[in-house]
């Protein structure tokens, strides 16, 4: 069978075209910087070398058509026509309390992503317009739903609860859920394997660093805590999302600017991160090269989003009591050695020693730390897209 799984991030979208008989990739692709000048696609072909087609994507439902065009193409696509995709495999982000493992799509279960969308207002809107440009396009191949934050159901109540009255629990489930979860379950696994360690006697920190950023503590193969909230704007500094702050700030801004409520958390949202922090803008590549040319608020987003990083390594390393490994992926987390070297520089009090020149490496699965560190650290490719394609395979 032909899986194809759509992942629609903030500013990006991953897909890939899979063969579920030995799980080859036929073609994959990554189209970036959605909604921001310079957006592309970055599409491979099997056995081929890279083709990158500049083309505005001013919203997703241009990068979902660019997609499909692609791999229908009579020169560079590998599928005659779509009635080739036998499934489609869906990333969404936020699916509450109501879905803690994957469904398949039907228009009630549209509908019950759509009432998540003020829990995930850069990621679920983005990924119903995914499903529904895949349902217009293919009304009769069958949709597969996976939820980022089913992996961390297993989070126990200590760690998933506010301190605020319980009755919000109780009435609309206000608490924890956790995100990128199909990325830290694949991650940690992964680690196990790669370390030749039981996955379920070990203790891993995962860091899911790019765009958006989460750190997860998983321990005996389960998440026992993670930096996303309620929703995906609690955690780390992130390309344009506040992270955590003090809660009084909203007021305050909202009473200072004279703004709604919802517009401050427009701005937490949409204008803040190292955007908010640099004047520069999201894509960590142009505070790198901000940074290189003496850029002071360059410099300072990023010491700022290592620090929060390290901050959160230290806090889950005690609520664990120890840490085996940590493990770096997602954009930034494979493929910038800057970032992961000031990051592990905090944690020699860990045992934690990395190799200068085994770090010097782009997202290639590897261990980077020394032989003689006590805390292994790994850099591993995440592959959400394959773990949802296994997933989709399994319910249709």
């Amino acid at each position: 069978m032909k899986i194809l799984v759509i992942n629609c991030g903030s500013s990006s979208l991953k897909f890939q075209l899979i063969d579920s008989e030995d799980e080859s990739v036929l073609a994959k692709g990554l189209c970036e910087r959605i909604g921001m000048e310079g957006s592309r696609l970055v599409y491979t072909k099997a056995g081929s070398d890279k083709l990158v087609i500049e083309s505005a994507m001013p919203a997703h439902t241009n990068a979902v058509q660019l997609v499909i065009e692609t791999l229908t193409d009579k020169d560079n696509g590998v599928i005659k026509s779509l009635n080739d995709v036998d499934a489609v495999g869906h990333r969404i982000v936020h699916g509450g309390e109501k879905f803690s493992k994957s469904v398949l799509i039907d228009d009630e279960v549209i509908k019950a992503i759509e009432e998540c969308n003020d829990l995930a207002p850069l990621h679920n809107p983005a990924n119903l317009t995914g499903i529904r440009a895949c349902k217009e396009l293919m009304p009769d191949t069958k949709m597969v739903a996976v939820f980022d934050t089913a992996f961390h159901q297993t989070m126990p109540a200590k760690a998933f609860l506010y301190g605020i009255p319980y009755e919000y629990y109780e009435k609309y489930k206000v608490r924890r859920y956790g995100f990128h979860g199909t990325s830290h379950s694949f991650v940690s696994s992964r680690t196990a394997k790669l370390l030749g360690r039981p996955y379920d006697k070990l203790k891993t920190i995962v860091c899911h660093l790019g765009n958006g950023a989460s750190i997860s503590a998983v321990k005996d193969g389960k998440s026992v805590d993670t930096s996303m909230g309620l929703t995906p704007l609690e955690g780390l500094i992130m390309g344009t999302r506040s992270g955590s702050i003090d809660p009084a700030i909203i007021e305050f801004i909202a009473n200072k600017e004279n703004k709604s409520i919802k517009e401050v958390m427009d701005i937490l949202n949409k204008q803040s991160g190292v955007l908010g922090l640099s004047g520069i803008g999201s894509d960590f590549r142009d505070l790198m090269s901000a940074m290189e040319n003496n850029d002071e608020r360059a410099r300072t987003a990023i010491e700022a989003f290592c620090y929060q990083t390290v901050r959160y390594i230290g806090a889950y390393a005690a609520v664990m009591n120890g840490v085996d490994a940590i493990a770096f992926t997602a954009g930034l987390g494979e493929n910038n050695s800057y970032i992961r070297e000031k990051i592990c520089s905090y944690l020699s009090y860990l045992g934690v020693e990395i190799d200068s020149e085994k770090n010097n490496v782009n997202g290639t699965e590897t261990i980077i730390s020394v032989d003689s560190s006590k805390v292994k650290v790994l850099v591993v490719p995440t592959n959400e897209e394959l773990k949802i394609a296994r997933e989709t395979l399994e319910l249709i």
